[in-house]
C-alpha cells in the first residue's frame, strides 16, 4: 500500500539537461549499429583495401617528410642531395639551381629519384687543380661516393616509409598489430617499386633529357645530349670529310701561279698541341691520306694532364698510315712517353735522340718541365734554353759523325731557337699560334698552332679556337723546305676551312738564296723546275662544302 501510494504521488519534473540526456540515450539505444572497416568480418577484401590505403598514404607522407630534410652527399667535388619522391611516372630529375632542371626517363616505377646539385666544394675543387694526379683516382672516388649516397638514401627511405605507415596505422586503427601490418606492407611496396625500377632501368635515358627552366635553351646552344654523346663521331667524320673536300678543291686550283710540289717531295705533316681533342685524329688521318704524307711530326702537348687514364687517347696513332715522330710537351708526362714508346709506328725523341724516317733525319727533345704537376715549381725559360742547348750539342755531334740532322723538334720555341745554325729547319708548338721566321744563323723556325683547337676545354672561350696543322714539302735530295700548306679549320662545332700555300723567300721569283746554317752540310736548294709567276701563295676556302 505504501509503494502504491508513492507511485501515485506526483513526481517532480526532470531538469532540462537531464531531459536532453535521456533523449540522446534513447536515440542511441534504438539507432542501427554501424560496422567499421576493422569490424567487418564478412568483408576481408574491404579490410585489405583499407590497410593498403593506409600503407600507401602513410609511406607517401613519410617520404615527403624525410625528403624535405635532405642531407648533403659529396659526389667528387660536388655537393648534392638525393631523395625519393612518390611519382607514378618514375624517372630521375636533376635540379641545377638556379638554371633549372632536366628530367630523365631512367626507369618506370612509382618512385622518382631527385638529385639536387647544390654547389661545388671549393676545397675539393682546388685540390683537383693543385694536384692533377688526383684525376687518376677521381673516377673511383665518384663511384664510391655514389654507392655511399644511394645506400644512405635507401636506408633513409625505408625508415621513412615504415615510420610514416606505422604512425598513420596507429591513428586509424588504434591497434599496434594493425599499425605494424600497415608499416610492413608499405615497406614491401617500396621494395617492389625498387625492384621494378631496377628491372626497367634505362642508362641511355641520359641521351634524351627534357630540359626546364633556363636550361630549355641548352639544346639550341650546345646541342642536346644525343648529339653531344652519340653524334660526336659524326661531327669528327664530317670535319674530316671537310678537309678532304677542301684539299680536292685546292688540288683543282693549284694551277694558279704558285709553287707546285714535285711528286717526289717528302711530305711532312706538322701537328702540335692536340690537348685530348679526339676530333684531331680524324683530321690527321684525312690529311695523311689526301696529301700522301710520308711522316707525321708532333711537337707535343698531345695530352692535358698527362695522367695514366688519358693514355688510351693515343691508341689511334697505331692506325695512322704514316710514321709518327713525337716529342714530349709540358702537358705530357713521362708515363705518356713510355706508353708511346711501345707503339710500333711511333718514334719518341728526347735528349737529342735522332731517327731516320720517311727519308728525313730528325732529332728532338722533350720539354724539361711538366707543368700540370703543381708540386714542382716551374723553372721557366732557363730550363727550356738548357734543353735546347743540349739538343743543339747532340745535332753537332751527329754532323761531325757524318749523319747531319735535317729537322730539329722541340715543344717550346725557346728551346727550338737554341738550334739556330745547326739545322735547316726547326719545329715547335706550345704557344697555340703560327709563326714562321728565319733565325740569325739561317735556321728556319716554324711554330705550329693547336691541332686540337686548344682542346675540349677551349669551349670556355668566347669563340672556339681554330684547328691548325701544316703540310711541309721538302726536297728529297737536299732535304730543304720548298713550300708548305697551312690548313686551318673552324673550332669545335664549326665547319669552315682554309688551305693556304706559302713559299720560303729563297723559292719566290727573283729571290736570292739565303745563307745556309753553319753546320748544315747540304747545299741550298735550287728554285723550282717550273718557275712560278704571280703571287707567292694561293688560298682556297670552302665555308661549308
Amino acid at each position: 500500500m505504501a509503494r502504491s501510494a508513492r507511485a501515485l504521488r506526483p513526481q517532480p519534473a526532470p531538469s532540462r539537461a537531464r531531459a536532453l540526456w535521456l533523449r540522446a540515450r534513447r536515440f542511441r539505444a534504438h539507432r542501427p549499429k554501424e560496422r567499421s572497416l576493422r569490424d567487418a568480418p564478412g568483408r576481408p577484401w574491404l579490410r585489405a583495401l583499407g590497410l593498403a590505403a593506409v600503407a600507401v598514404l602513410g609511406g607517401w607522407l613519410g617520404l615527403l617528410v624525410v625528403g624535405s630534410v635532405q642531407p648533403q652527399t659529396s659526389v667528387g667535388p660536388m655537393e648534392t642531395s638525393l631523395s625519393l619522391r612518390p611519382d607514378l611516372g618514375g624517372g630521375t630529375r636533376i635540379d641545377v639551381s638556379p638554371l633549372g632542371s632536366l628530367d630523365l626517363a631512367s626507369h618506370t616505377a612509382p618512385l622518382r629519384l631527385d638529385v639536387d646539385v647544390e654547389r661545388l666544394d671549393p676545397a675539393r675543387s682546388a685540390a683537383l687543380v693543385e694536384q692533377p694526379e688526383r684525376f687518376n683516382r677521381l673516377g673511383d672516388e665518384v663511384a664510391r661516393d655514389v654507392v655511399a649516397g644511394t645506400t644512405e638514401l635507401a636506408v633513409r627511405s625505408c625508415v621513412a616509409v615504415l615510420a610514416g605507415a606505422t604512425a598513420l596505422g596507429l591513428v586509424v586503427y588504434r591497434r599496434p598489430r594493425r599499425a605494424l601490418a600497415a608499416g610492413g606492407l608499405a615497406l614491401a611496396l617500396l621494395a617492389a617499386s625498387a625492384v621494378t625500377a631496377f628491372a626497367t632501368w634505362n642508362p641511355k635515358s641520359v641521351l634524351e633529357p627534357k630540359f626546364s627552366g633556363l636550361l630549355t635553351s641548352a639544346p639550341s646552344l650546345v646541342g642536346n645530349a644525343r648529339s653531344i654523346v652519340t653524334e660526336f663521331d659524326v661531327y669528327q667524320q664530317e670535319l674530316a670529310r671537310l678537309v678532304t673536300n677542301v684539299t680536292k678543291l685546292y688540288d683543282a686550283t693549284s694551277s694558279l701561279p704558285a709553287y707546285r710540289p714535285d711528286p717526289g717531295s717528302i711530305r711532312v705533316l706538322h701537328v702540335s698541341d692536340i690537348h685530348l681533342n679526339p676530333a684531331a685524329w680524324h683530321i690527321v688521318a684525312s690529311l695523311v691520306e689526301q696529301y700522301r704524307i710520308d711522316v707525321i711530326i708532333d711537337s707535343g702537348d698531345t695530352m692535358d694532364h698527362g695522367s695514366g687514364a688519358e693514355n688510351a687517347f693515343l691508341d689511334p696513332i697505331r692506325d695512322l698510315a704514316a710514321p709518327y715522330v713525337w716529342v714530349r710537351g709540358n702537358h705530357d708526362s713521362r708515363a705518356t712517353q713510355t706508353y708511346l714508346e711501345r707503339m710500333a709506328n711511333a718514334h719518341v725523341l728526347d735528349e737529342g735522340r735522332s731517327v731516320t724516317v720517311g727519308g728525313l733525319h730528325i732529332a728532338g727533345t722533350g720539354d724539361p718541365q711538366f707543368t700540370p704537376d703543381r708540386s714542382v715549381v716551374a723553372q721557366g725559360d732557363p730550363a727550356e734554353r738548357m734543353a735546347g742547348i743540349r739538343l743543339a750539342s747532340a745535332i753537332r755531334d751527329q754532323a761531325r759523325a757524318g749523319t747531319p740532322v735535317d729537322v730539329a723538334v722541340a715543344h717550346n720555341p725557346v728551346a727550338a731557337r737554341e738550334t739556330d745554325g745547326t739545322v735547316p729547319l726547326a719545329l715547335a708548338g706550345h704557344v697555340h699560334r703560327r709563326e714562321v721566321k728565319v733565325l740569325e744563323q739561317g735556321t728556319r723556325l716554324k711554330i705550329e698552332g693547336s691541332t686540337g683547337g686548344g682542346g675540349l676545354r677551349a669551349v670556355q672561350n668566347d669563340k672556339p679556337e681554330k684547328v691548325r696543322a701544316s703540310v711541309l714539302y721538302l726536297d728529297r735530295t737536299t732535304k730543304r723546305l720548298q713550300a708548305w700548306d697551312e690548313i686551318t679549320l673552324g673550332g669545335l662545332g664549326l665547319t669552315t676551312a682554309e688551305v693556304s700555300r706559302h713559299l720560303p723567300e729563297e723559292n719566290q721569283p727573283g729571290a736570292r738564296p739565303s745563307p745556309a746554317p753553319s753546320s748544315a752540310p747540304s747545299p741550298m736548294p735550287s728554285p723550282p723546275s717550273a718557275p712560278p709567276s704571280g703571287p707567292p701563295s694561293a688560298a682556297s676556302r670552302s665555308p661549308d662544302p
